[in-house]
């Protein structure tokens, strides 16, 4: 969230919605939830060029939230061109703002951001990562976490050190080992996806999925209300962090 005269408008949930000429439309919701003064979390929804994004700042006080804000504003670039572009685009812009943020880096401080992303074009999607934001897709009732945590505690997960279920509890839960812009060089992970007509996709900070556990994403209800409970449920539970989702549903 910007400085100065707009210190007073950080808990203000903003509620941006599109429409694709394709049958998709979009929510996003973001808030800084109950216990942060600033909210480092930015979301991208650009549903008439098939791309959103919810990126979360790391770094604290004017760092975090201005690496966030490079991301989006990057991929704003890409989206306002009415140039075609395509997935190596994406990531190319990714990419640079995470380079772009390296090298603003002022002092000893670290700052950076992870980010998830979203490009849909035809019947096909395509997923790019880094961190410990997430994706999420619901079809035919089932929920799938789309994208794997770049993460110490997810790492541990993997080599069998840790259960599943101690995650959440572990000291070192909030230690990821992605962020754009952390160093000058950072592998962002990718994942093409098919999309069909129903599915709905879940983009959010680990502010939403620390706070409210798996999203509870049912069907048949309208986008914007499943967005508001989703948001809802965070802050309930304490939100101790920035809460930030977007959500994509394709007709």
């Amino acid at each position: 969230m910007k400085l100065g005269s707009l210190l007073s408008r950080r808990r203000r949930v903003e509620r941006p919605v599109a429409t694709y000429e394709a049958g998709i439309h979009s929510v996003a919701r973001t808030h800084v939830g109950r216990v942060r003064s600033i909210n480092e979390d930015r979301v991208l929804d650009r549903a008439t060029r098939g791309l959103w994004a919810v990126a979360d700042g790391m770094g604290g006080h004017s760092a975090g939230d201005i690496a966030a804000q490079a991301i989006v504003d990057a991929l704003h670039r890409l989206a306002d061109d009415p140039a075609p572009f395509d997935d190596d685009a994406v990531e190319a812009s990714l990419l640079a703002a995470g380079r772009r943020i390296c090298a603003d880096a002022t002092g000893s401080r670290v700052s950076g951001s992870t980010v998830v992303a979203l490009h849909i074009c035809d019947t096909v999607g395509t997923l790019f990562w880094a961190g410990d934001s997430r994706a999420y897709r619901a079809r035919g009732g089932r929920i799938e976490q789309l994208s794997r945590d770049h993460s110490l505690v997810q790492d541990l997960i993997d080599s069998g050190a840790l259960p599943p279920a101690l995650a959440e509890r572990h000291p070192q839960a909030h230690v990821i080992t992605r962020a754009l812009g952390a160093t000058p060089h950072v592998a962002i992970e990718r994942r093409t996806i098919t999309v069909e007509p129903g599915d709905l996709f879940l983009l959010c900070s680990d502010g939403l999925t620390r706070s409210g556990g798996e999203p509870a994403l049912a069907a048949g209800r309208p986008i914007d209300v499943i967005a508001d409970d989703l948001l809802a449920g965070a802050l309930a539970a304490g939100g101790p962090d920035n809460i930030s989702l977007v959500l994509v549903s394709v007709g």
